[in-house]
């Protein structure tokens, strides 16, 4: 895949709302961190908050591998992919314990999830404050659409483009 970076005079502001609409399309995120002897770990996160400020929480147990993980090396990656837009958000992790702040995130998704409620008190936040995202978008905003610029592209020989940008927090 090609990448084509995003025009120059696109600011700050803008990339970082754009991140914010990308990551709001999904329910379903990877959380990576790293082990014990180095090795990255991705596991599968539920997205509690979709309005992007910069920060992303997520719920958890305390005594989970992850909090283990992030306890010993808070530097993390997150990312999100729905049809043709990518995200990759790196940052650092924490694990937060402050039952007003999971009571104003508990939703019936997170409930299947933890069922002991927000006031157990192994049942923790983590808070990830992103310090880069770096998001791919497609031609055309579907998958269709970037079939079809695929195929635009494998038949005028012209390079196949994505919409590539680099953004620090």
């Amino acid at each position: 895949m090609t990448e084509a970076l995003s025009p120059p005079d696109q600011n700050h502001a803008e990339a970082v709302t754009k991140v914010g609409k990308m990551i709001a399309a999904n329910k379903i995120c990877m959380l990576t961190t790293r082990g014990e002897d180095g090795e990255m770990l991705s596991r599968p996160m539920a997205v509690v908050e979709r309005e992007f400020d910069g920060t992303l929480w997520f719920v958890s147990h305390d005594n989970t591998r992850k909090a283990r993980q992030i306890g010993r090396e808070s530097r993390v990656n997150v990312t999100y992919a729905s049809g043709s837009e990518w995200v990759s958000v790196n940052g650092r992790a924490e694990i937060v314990r402050d039952v007003a702040k999971l009571k104003e995130m508990w939703d019936a998704g997170v409930e299947a999830w933890f069922p002991e409620g927000p006031e157990d008190p192994n049942t923790v936040l983590v808070k990830v404050s992103a310090e880069g995202a770096e998001y791919w978008d497609a031609p055309g905003g579907s998958l269709v659409s970037s079939a079809l610029s695929f195929v635009k592209a494998a038949a005028t020989g012209e390079p196949y483009k994505v919409e590539n940008e680099r953004i620090g927090m």
